[in-house]
């Protein structure tokens, strides 16, 4: 029996296909919500952070993100 592993963090063609905005846009949102938290440059946004930051469900979300 398999164990599904699901991501924690999100990239930048995750937040493109959920908001269909350019992979340019995209780069500077996760950059706003590293700002936003205080988070350095090399810091990982959790799916949770993201959500939070654009009030979006997580429920909605999750099955938009593959891998």
């Amino acid at each position: 029996m398999k164990t599904e592993y699901k991501r924690l963090c999100i990239y930048p063609k995750d937040i493109q296909r959920i908001t269909g905005k350019s992979y340019r846009q995209s780069i500077r949102l996760l950059q706003n919500i590293r700002k936003e938290r205080n988070k350095l440059q090399n810091e990982l946004v959790s799916i949770e952070e993201f959500c939070q930051y654009t009030s979006l469900k997580i429920e909605q979300v999750e099955p938009l993100i593959i891998g």
